[in-house]
């Protein structure tokens, strides 16, 4: 399996671009490894755009997601990867990323990362 990447992600015409409308996307049983340990991350990916020209195609997105279940990432970085990922696919007016990764040895992470033109 190759590593996630935005040639991965399918970008359709959006028909009502003409007006600012929020898309909220869940994926819900991503994971990735941890890059020191090797252990497997769990965690909940939101996503939450107001697109522009384009809208993301959900079985392309969901293909990428499953890419990253044998890569050895941070937290922070999975998150600002993800983000950059679909701010070029899409070119919305903004974007927001939340992981919200299971606790794994008593911590809990959640990271957010955003953007706006």
């Amino acid at each position: 399996m190759n590593e996630p990447h935005i040639d991965d992600l399918i970008a359709v015409d959006n028909e009502y671009s003409d007006r600012d409308f929020d898309v909220k996307i869940s994926v819900p049983e991503f994971n990735c490894v941890c890059p020191k340990t090797g252990l497997p991350d769990f965690g909940t990916i939101h996503i939450d755009y107001i697109p522009d020209k384009k809208i993301i195609e959900l079985k392309s997105l969901k293909l990428y997601m499953v890419k990253y279940r044998n890569i050895g990432i941070f937290h922070e970085s999975v998150t600002n990867r993800i983000l950059d990922d679909l701010r070029l696919a899409l070119e919305p007016r903004q974007i927001t990323i939340t992981a919200d990764f299971s606790p794994r040895g008593g911590i809990h992470t959640e990271v957010i990362s955003s953007w706006k033109k």
